[in-house]
């Protein structure tokens, strides 16, 4: 890990960090220990209010490396908005509520709620005359509840931008300037990301002053442990090449990444025509219907789940056996953080890619040659094994 271009290497207890018994306990009763470098570099900053700009790989423990000082910070007998995180997607806001809420178990009336798309805004609307302390959000329906005057932001102390390269690429750049524009009183932001593109630095640039810089880099200790393989198929034989290597590796949970809602649609009626276990999660899902199929999935329920990349990133699923490439991704960072969902806790993970015709081809080698990654070329023989191994 660097701070501010300097390398640090000690390791952290959560011990060790001065946090209070009701934090303790609940960190305690999640079974960790040791904090992640990112948790052990950004927690100290934010405990005392200072700007944080943080690069970590994903599946690095960042929602703690700002939840905790945040709900550390949160007065229960406040009936304001303390703290603000606003996220990319409606998944990962849910997540990090989930997470936020676990950390506040034994800090009694600390209330937080979960603002976003697809549910009806009534109803948060309710939850928000509860008075939370933390809000988690995506940049669209905050805007909507602040135009609508059943939000107010001007005692915002702490706000944070988790996935900030994602947030900002999908076009919520007005909206979160705006947002920031509301909080007079704000004494720190933190930016997450995996990766700092040119936006999140103008972000940083702005409202930020002397940040802290802390780069957690992908090595042999948080780097995630997945075996890349690539296998070239006709477009036709992609489904039954993917069951028989779910059939070989005794996958019971799988994620199979597509490039289209209706491709993620029609791959999974065709693993149902199977026997096989399959609900598909895009955009055009309904929200509450999403949210039932994530479920089924983290429960065991579902044995694959066909996903568009609004689904690559975020997910805490720590038990995904393989991921599956059924399309190669357009972009480089999709490979990313596709394969990050499997490897996850220190688990041996699997990633395939079917290559069916010449350009995802190209494409594929062109993600290998840029992230860097060991993709092996293999063939499945007629034995149904797997053969010819080699790195590429």
């Amino acid at each position: 890990m660097e701070i501010n271009g300097e390398l640090v290497n000690e390791e952290v207890r959560y011990a060790d960090l001065g946090l209070s018994q009701a934090l303790m306990q609940a960190i305690e009763k999640k079974g960790y220990v040791q904090a992640t470098p990112v948790q052990g570099g950004a927690i100290p900053y934010f405990m005392e209010y200072r700007d944080v700009i943080a690069k970590a790989p994903t599946g690095t423990g960042k929602t703690f490396a700002f939840g905790i000082p945040m709900v550390e910070h949160i007065d229960p007998e406040s009936s304001d908005v303390l703290g603000l995180v606003l996220a990319p997607t409606r998944e990962l806001a849910i997540q990090i509520r989930d997470e936020l809420r676990d950390l506040c178990a034994f800090k009694e009336g600390v209330r937080s709620v979960c603002l976003y798309g697809g549910q009806p805004i009534d109803k948060q609307i309710t939850q928000l005359k509860k008075r939370p302390q933390i809000v988690v959000a995506t940049p669209g329906r905050l805007m909507d509840h602040v135009k609508r005057r059943t939000l107010r932001l001007d005692k915002v102390e702490t706000v944070v931008l988790d996935e900030a390269d994602r947030m900002l690429d999908m076009g919520f750049i007005r909206d979160v300037t705006r947002i920031l524009d509301l909080m007079p009183q704000r004494r720190n932001l933190g930016l997450f990301s995996a990766t700092i593109s040119r936006e999140v630095m103008d972000i940083s640039w702005v409202y930020q002053r002397d940040p802290v810089e802390i780069t957690v880099r992908a090595d042999e200790q948080n780097k995630p442990d997945i075996t890349q393989y690539r296998l070239d198929v006709d477009r036709n034989e992609k489904v039954d090449t993917m069951v028989r290597l779910m059939e070989i590796g005794g996958y019971d949970r799988v994620i199979a990444f597509c490039n289209t809602k209706n491709m993620t649609d029609r791959l999974s009626g065709l693993l149902r025509m199977r026997n096989i276990s399959c609900e598909a999660i895009h955009g055009d899902i309904q929200q509450r219907v999403r949210e039932k199929t994530l479920q089924k999935f983290r429960e065991g329920k579902l044995r694959v789940l066909a996903a568009t990349d609004v689904a690559a990133r975020g997910l805490d699923i720590d038990d995904v056996d393989a991921v599956f490439n059924y399309d190669v991704p357009d972009e480089n960072e999709y490979y990313i953080h596709r394969i990050g969902r499997t490897g996850r806790a220190r688990r041996h993970g699997v990633a395939y890619s079917l290559v069916s015709s010449i350009t995802e081809g190209i494409r594929l080698d062109d993600i290998r040659k840029n992230t860097g990654n060991e993709i092996r070329a293999v063939k499945l023989d007629e034995y149904g094994e797997l053969t010819g191994a080699e790195k590429q």
